[in-house]
């Protein structure tokens, strides 16, 4: 039994050795644990704010496409307003020559008016000229008459 002490020393010594060890290397599985822990937390907000940037990026998009479909929205109508323009020009250019050929017209008219008006006078003037002439005549047969 002398012998026996020592080897429960050693196996006490021994136990300890491998408890530490156990010790040891739990802590190291804790800090392990704790690191993927971390590590995992960390991985989840990064796709977190993956996501969130996936979902900025993607409203960008449709407001980049919208802005697009609206600027297009607001070329067409300028086009459309050019064109109107243009249109409306062309149809003041054609009244403005109707307007100058109806103000030709209109003087060429009066002079028409008033070259009839002096044919008409000078017609007036011979039947004037001619009534009194027949006057005369009849005045001179009266006193031949007579």
């Amino acid at each position: 039994m002398p012998n026996d002490p020592i080897p429960r020393e050693e196996n006490r010594q021994q136990a300890e050795g491998v408890r530490e060890r156990a010790e040891g290397s739990r802590q190291d599985a804790e800090q392990s644990r704790r690191f993927t822990e971390e590590h995992r937390i960390s991985a989840e907000a990064a796709r977190n704010e993956a996501e969130q940037f996936r979902r900025l990026s993607e409203e960008a998009r449709n407001l980049r496409d919208q802005h697009r479909e609206e600027l297009e929205a607001v070329r067409q109508e300028r086009e459309q307003l050019r064109e109107a323009g243009e249109a409306a020009r062309v149809a003041a250019e054609e009244a403005r020559a109707a307007s100058e050929k109806a103000r030709h017209a209109a003087t060429d008219a009066v002079h028409a008016t008033a070259d009839l008006l002096k044919h008409l006078l000078d017609n007036m003037k011979i039947v004037e000229d001619m009534r009194r002439t027949l006057r005369d005549i009849r005045d001179v047969n009266k006193l031949d008459v007579n």
